[in-house]
């Protein structure tokens, strides 16, 4: 498989950041995307800087990919893995707006999570569709193949480089080839492993996984807790 180079729509929040942070930190290409490019850039100096402070031997790495900004449309066009880290709530006007920019052969990565957050509780807000990733689905073309991944990471744990993440994470999708290579893409952050949760259909579940653990994490009063399999090969 090539170095497939990978794009974030919305990379400037936590969860992208972070992400983005931990993908570059594998060697891959990593473009972090915002409505407004400065923003994107900006972000992307600043997370770099926050690489060199965790690893100061990047300094010397002719090679090490340094994380780039630039608006969305941008990202999406130009890279081979696009992954939404955007809030749930603007995931579909914000794809509504990049739909022309899509190209055949690329891979869409659900990170969304579609939760409705009140005093003292968290709700899963489920869509006609049955989940928010199936929702989307009608959003992003049907030449670019549909994967969720990574929806059980907390964002704060990311942005923590020392912080091994010694979890595991769902990764779902109809398409087996894309599927298979996302999985290979996350499964270079160290201490983390993908594991194939089947197609869509797993949406639901996985999503409502992630409500249990926000639920959990402010139970006590944590924004570590995440999810570990044992028993498994």
């Amino acid at each position: 498989m090539k170095d497939l180079t990978i794009g974030m729509i919305g990379g400037t929040g936590p969860q992208g950041r972070g992400l983005a942070m931990r993908l570059a930190l594998t060697h891959r290409r990593v473009r972090i995307g915002s409505r407004q490019a400065q923003r994107a850039q900006d972000t992307a100096r600043e997370l770099n800087r926050l690489m060199l402070a965790a690893a100061p031997g990047l300094a010397n790495d002719l090679t090490f990919p340094w994380i780039e900004g630039a608006g969305n449309a941008d990202v999406v066009a130009g890279n081979d893995v696009i992954l939404l880290t955007v809030p749930y709530e603007s995931a579909e006007p914000t794809l509504k707006d990049l739909a022309g920019t899509f190209r055949r052969g690329q891979i869409f990565v659900d990170v969304t999570v579609p939760l409705e957050f009140g005093k003292g509780d968290v709700q899963l807000i489920v869509p006609p569709e049955g989940s928010g990733s199936q929702h989307l689905r009608a959003f992003v073309p049907e030449f670019v193949a549909f994967v969720g991944a990574g929806k059980t990471l907390p964002a704060q744990v990311l942005e923590q480089l020392d912080a091994p993440l010694e979890c595991n994470i769902f990764v779902y999708g109809d398409d087996k080839a894309a599927k298979t290579t996302v999985m290979e893409i996350m499964g270079r952050i160290p201490a983390l492993r993908p594991l194939d949760a089947g197609g869509m259909s797993a949406a639901a579940t996985v999503e409502g996984i992630t409500m249990l653990l926000v639920r959990v994490n402010r139970k006590q009063q944590s924004h570590g807790g995440r999810i570990r399999v044992i028993g498994l090969r």
